[in-house]
């Protein structure tokens, strides 16, 4: 189920950032006294009484320093309004009302029902009793709320679990399918892959980057199997993206590969692999999604024997992160090799399924152990008692050990590894869990 955006909005120096680490308890967000310090946009997944959500920090909504008070504002706020869930608008109770907080409060009255106010910094019976000139902004009762301490808190997020909107995404995924998302950098091919898909314009293409906005959802069936694709807006580095339509993109981006069983990274074969072609990936990563890299627009490649494996290899080099992914070498545009890409997807789906016994799995665990003994820079004794597979899609491993604390990051990493050579698990992000034997 797509998680609900809750975006942080007002004017600079507000303490938007100090609310934001406020709500997902981590200290995430730079926090100065000087205003503007947030420029790029951050996002953190949280949640309240059992409900999860999106908490996004955003910069100032200020006027530039070319463009009018009014068309600035309008530009930033308006982008916010459209493309997040819930809107917490903040304002200051130590400098009051001012003619920022008044242009936006008129952004925000027409969709009143989804935003939520609060006035930070109220410290003192002071600051509460100051709070009445807020009412004069037309956006109801404002929250009185102070960061720095958490003061009123609970109450904020009480009243954002009551706006947060009912899961509307049942009439765009078929819970039954497979879900694919297409995502990588702007204008690598993305929409054209899912119009051959398709087999038709399902969405727009053209070769102006960032013409997909929002992540577009179709369904179509493949060897008896039915599908959900997702078209993805191009994601770009967080230092490129500028607050307003791409920003935004980017977090429904993310949130699409949230919804996903499977990633389809797609990347340029006239292209170095880049830090965003990274990130894109260990995003998927952390989500535990199954991941297929589709090197697109081959069909531009001057190609001899040997050219697709010299390629993978260069690919592997760059991303050994994830060379339990599979590549593919497709175009789009001619539709070569579309048709083994889903088979590959139908694939690595098999894979996120599949389930070792735990027989199985204890055999594989004295193989390795006898061929690596687990060691310790302190010579502590490590000592494993079983493994076993606990859950699928994605798979789950929980080893038992006597000290969990011994088991170093390398040794994790080789188990792992064994894991892929002896049982496959292609394109597979696994889980693995070390847990005490208590």
């Amino acid at each position: 189920m797509s998680i609900p955006i809750v975006a942080i909005v007002g004017r600079p120096n507000v303490g938007k950032s100090t609310i934001f680490n406020r709500l997902v308890g981590k200290k995430l967000a730079i926090v100065d006294p000087q205003s503007g310090v947030t420029r790029d946009r951050k996002y953190y997944h949280t949640k309240w009484n059992g409900f999860p959500f999106i908490v996004v920090d955003t910069g100032g909504i200020v006027p530039s320093t070319k463009d009018t008070m009014e068309r600035s504002i309008t530009a930033q706020a308006q982008i916010a309004i459209e493309e997040a869930d819930v809107i917490l608008f903040v304002a200051d109770s130590k400098t009051g009302v001012t003619d920022f907080d008044e242009q936006i409060a008129r952004i925000l009255l027409p969709i009143q029902k989804k935003v939520i106010f609060a006035v930070n910094k109220v410290d003192s019976e002071k600051d509460e009793l100051e709070m009445y000139e807020f009412l004069n902004l037309g956006l109801g009762n404002p929250i009185g709320i102070a960061a720095i301490n958490g003061k009123h808190f609970s109450l904020l997020l009480d009243e954002i679990i009551a706006v947060l909107p009912e899961n509307d995404d049942a009439t765009e995924l078929d819970y039954d399918a497979i879900k694919i998302a297409v995502v990588g950098k702007p204008n690598v091919g993305k929409s054209s892959l899912v119009n051959k898909i398709m087999g038709q314009e399902a969405v727009i293409v053209t070769d102006i980057p960032g013409t997909t906005r929002d992540s577009v959802h179709l369904n179509f069936d493949f060897e008896d199997h039915k599908f959900t694709i997702i078209d993805t807006a191009g994601l770009r580095r967080k230092s490129r993206v500028k607050f307003g339509i791409e920003y935004f993109s980017n977090v429904r981006s993310l949130r699409s590969i949230e919804n996903a069983d499977i990633v389809l990274v797609l990347l340029d074969a006239r292209e170095e692999i880049s830090v965003q072609d990274k990130r894109i990936i260990e995003y998927s990563q952390s989500e535990y999604k199954g991941i297929i890299l589709v090197v697109n627009k081959w069909d531009l490649i001057d190609k001899e024997t040997g050219t697709s494996k010299k390629f993978e290899d260069e690919i592997y080099y760059s991303l050994n992160f994830v060379n339990y992914a599979p590549i593919i070498f497709i175009s789009a545009k001619t539709g070569k090799r579309v048709d083994k890409l889903l088979d590959l997807v139908l694939h690595v789906n098999q894979q996120l399924h599949k389930r070792i016994s735990t027989h199985e799995m204890n055999e594989f665990l004295k193989s390795i152990i006898i061929k690596n003994p687990p060691k310790h820079q302190t010579h502590k004794r490590i000592k494993f008692y079983y493994a076993s597979q606990v859950d699928t899609d994605p798979p789950v491993f929980i080893f038992s050990v006597n000290n969990p604390t011994l088991v170093a990051e390398n040794y994790k990493r080789y188990i792992l590894n064994q894991i892929y050579t002896t049982f496959g698990f292609e394109g597979v992000t696994l889980k693995l869990k070390f847990k005490g034997r208590s």
